[in-house]
Order: structure tokens, then C-alpha cells, then sequence
């Protein structure tokens, strides 16, 4: 096997690290370095942007400690029967790789996941290292995100915890159907199992906290997980119900969704083309409804087509209140804020904006004008001092009217 340079190794574990979307923002520009090579991209090649418990959005490094697997899950690049360049890093050199990264201000902390060598146990091990010498040794205070391993020992993915801001594990795909048939090696219970720990230790620390002010932190920055869309037939309506019970069973933060994307040496079982990439925004759209707009999974789901699936053309808060337009137009003035954040093109912001606003004066069209993208998009659901929208929300056509052809590049969360 030939011995790759740091770099080498850097520029190979890097580039297998940017499927897992589990640490990124939705939606960013690619901006990729020269021929496509280097450190640099928001969309993989070594930093990736997420979101820190404050809220600040920070760069991390993104890197596998190693793409060697002994598992051979059908969609992923690492598995053993890929014909892939393959790299390790030993612990020692992920800490050095991040302090450097982080003394030249490039970083602010590290996202690091590994393919299992050995055992899952072992591999744990090694990312535990990695974490315990930065936060030990170095008296590293950056932000830490480690992915675990549900197949390991319940004992290291605890410790996992106690190094690490946040903590994850992939459930991979939203059926069981879907695992069993493209990831034989994972279990889906062995998954939740390991789920159900990290909860009850988060939960536990977190009161811990309360009672003791030098109780150790555990994973203060929660955990998350990431579902493939598209490798398996899993609709969108199915997917929705899988995020919502993972949230209420496992207080996650964060269910992030991955596009199916072909990979080189593909396995004949997979879809031959990704999804499209609007189906995975849609999915994040109707995260969002459900996290910030009050929506229930179930209402999320009656803004899918017979087959269960999200249109892509329009938002699913949009594709609702179509379907629902006997709860429209909404008075400004009057409406509770629940029901205005029903409004389609209204976003959180808007909405605590026009509470507030309205505590003073009567609002007209042109105030809510200034708090929205698209007034055509907000106009024939609502009612203010000088508007209201006479037969308009009963017309055959109104999809049409407010929802015209959108760039495809528009890739915005309700305005």
C-alpha cells in the first residue's frame, strides 16, 4: 500500500468526510478551490459551516480519522468492496492537523467521523483519543462534534459525551425495510438503543448541572442524526414521520437530511440518478414547520400528493394553505401570532415583527410589504386596515398567481 503525505491523506479523508451532512447548514454555495482540490469548500473538501449552541455559525474542520470499513453498506463510498483510495490518520495527527488549522484562524472546531477498522469498539476508541488529547493535553476550548458508533460499547459512546459539544449517530435511512436491504451490517433497535442512551445521559448531566455547579458537561450542544433520501422508497410523507418520532423519542436538535447522490463503484442495487435537489430542501422545509411554525407531522403530510411526496414547485407551508384555504385570509391585527405563522411568505421574524407592531398602530398592506420577499406570495392570505382579498383566495388560478416559475437557485426557508 503506498504511503500517502499528510496532505494526501488530508485532501482523500476530507472528501469521503463531505457525504455525512450531519454538521452543515442547508443550502450553502459551493465555493470549491481551484480544480476542485483543496481546503476551503462549505459543500465538503475539508470545512463545513454549523451552528454552535449560541447560535454563531462557525467553520469546523470535517475529516474521517479513516475511510478503511470493515461494513459494506450499499451507498456508501467507504465500504470494504468500494474501490476507493483508502487513508488513516492516527490520533495524534487529527489533534495536530486541528491545532494547526485553529491557531491559523481557518477553524473554530472539528467535525470527525471514521469507517470502522477492526471493531466498532476499537474505532471508538480512536475518536474518543482524539477528542480526550485536545480537550486534556492542549486545553482545547474549540467545538468538538464527534460521530458515534452504535455498535460500540455503550460504555465509549458515553464517554463520547464528555468531550464532545455535540454527539451523533446516523440512522442512515427512514425505513427498516430500507436499512435491512442497503445497510445489512447496521441494526436499526442496536441504533435506537444507542440513541436512547445518549438522551437519558444528556438529560441526566443537564440536571446534574442544576443541582452541582461542577458537574461535568455532557454533549451540551445535544445530539443529531442524518437520513439518506432517495436510495431507498421512502416517501416524503414516510420521512416525515420518521423525523418527528425521532424529536419526540430522542430530543434531537438536528434531523438532517442527505440527496441520495451516485457514488463511483456503485452498487447495482442503488438508484441510478440522486433525487432531485429540491426534494431535500422541501424536507427542510417541513423540519422547520414542524421545529419553529407549530405545524403536526400529520399537517405536514396533507401538504404531500397522493404518493406522498412534497411538490417541488412550492413550499410545503405554501402547498397547505392551498389545500386549507378555508382558514384564510388571516387579519394582522387581530390573529393570534399561531395563525399567522400560517401565512404563506410570513417567517417567524415577520410575524414577532407584526405582534409587536400592531401593539401601536393598525397595520396596512404596506407595513406587511416591508416585512416580507414576495407581498404576492403573503397578499391573498391575509386581511389588514386597507386590504382585503375579496374572492381571491376561492380562485381557481391562485397557485399560479402566487407561486410563479421559481429559479432553481432560490433556495430560501419561507422568506
Amino acid at each position: 500500500m503506498p504511503q500517502h503525505s499528510v496532505l494526501e491523506r488530508l485532501e482523500i479523508l476530507a472528501d469521503a468526510a463531505k457525504y455525512d451532512a450531519s454538521c452543515a447548514s442547508s443550502g450553502t454555495v459551493k465555493r470549491s478551490s481551484k480544480g476542485g482540490k483543496g481546503i476551503g469548500s462549505t459543500e465538503g473538501m475539508g470545512i463545513c459551516h454549523a451552528y454552535a449552541p449560541d447560535g454563531r455559525c462557525i467553520s469546523l474542520l470535517k475529516i474521517l480519522l479513516t475511510n478503511h470499513c470493515v461494513f459494506d453498506c450499499h451507498y456508501c463510498i467507504n465500504r470494504k468492496s468500494a474501490n476507493t483510495r483508502r487513508a488513516r490518520f492516527t490520533p495524534q495527527e487529527v489533534v495536530d492537523l486541528t491545532l494547526s488549522f485553529y491557531r491559523r484562524n481557518y477553524i473554530e472546531g472539528l467535525f470527525l467521523s471514521s469507517g470502522i477498522v477492526k471493531s466498532s469498539s476499537h474505532t471508538m476508541e480512536q475518536l474518543i483519543e482524539v477528542a480526550r488529547i485536545l480537550r486534556e493535553e492542549h486545553d482545547f476550548r474549540g467545538y468538538i462534534h464527534l460521530k458515534t458508533i452504535p455498535e460500540a460499547d455503550p460504555e465509549l459512546v458515553g464517554r463520547a459525551g464528555l468531550y464532545a459539544d455535540r454527539v451523533s449517530i446516523n440512522v442512515e435511512l427512514p425505513t427498516v425495510a430500507g436499512l435491512t436491504r442497503l445497510a445489512p451490517d447496521k441494526s436499526a433497535p442496536q441504533i435506537e438503543g444507542a440513541m436512547g442512551q445518549l438522551k437519558e445521559a444528556i438529560v441526566e448531566a443537564r440536571d446534574a448541572r442544576k443541582r452541582f455547579r461542577h458537574a461535568p458537561k455532557f454533549a451540551p450542544a445535544g445530539q443529531s442524526t442524518q437520513m439518506i433520501v432517495g436510495a431507498d422508497a421512502a416517501t416524503d410523507a414516510d420521512i416525515v414521520d420518521r423525523a418527528s418520532t425521532l424529536y419526540d423519542r430522542f430530543g434531537l436538535r438536528r434531523v438532517y437530511y442527505s440527496a441520495f447522490s451516485p457514488i463511483p463503484d456503485a452498487s447495482a442495487v442503488l438508484p441510478l440518478k440522486r433525487p432531485p435537489l429540491m426534494r431535500e430542501h422541501r424536507l427542510y422545509q417541513s423540519d422547520w414547520l414542524m421545529r419553529f411554525y407549530g405545524y403536526a407531522p400529520h399537517e405536514v403530510q396533507e401538504a404531500a400528493d397522493s404518493n406522498g411526496m412534497l411538490p417541488l414547485d412550492i413550499d410545503p407551508k405554501l402547498a397547505w394553505a392551498l389545500r386549507f384555504r378555508g382558514d384564510f385570509p388571516v387579519d394582522v391585527n387581530r390573529a393570534p401570532r399561531e395563525k399567522l405563522l400560517r401565512v404563506p411568505g410570513l417567517g417567524v421574524k415577520a410575524v414577532n415583527a407584526i405582534v409587536t407592531a400592531r401593539r401601536q398602530r393598525r397595520l396596512r398592506l404596506a407595513d406587511v410589504a416591508r416585512l416580507t420577499v414576495s407581498l404576492a406570495k403573503v397578499r391573498p392570505f391575509i386581511v389588514t386596515e386597507d386590504w382585503r382579498p375579496v374572492m381571491l383566495t376561492d380562485r381557481a388560478d391562485l397557485r399560479s398567481l402566487v407561486a410563479p416559475a421559481a429559479r432553481s437557485q432560490q433556495l430560501e426557508l419561507f422568506g
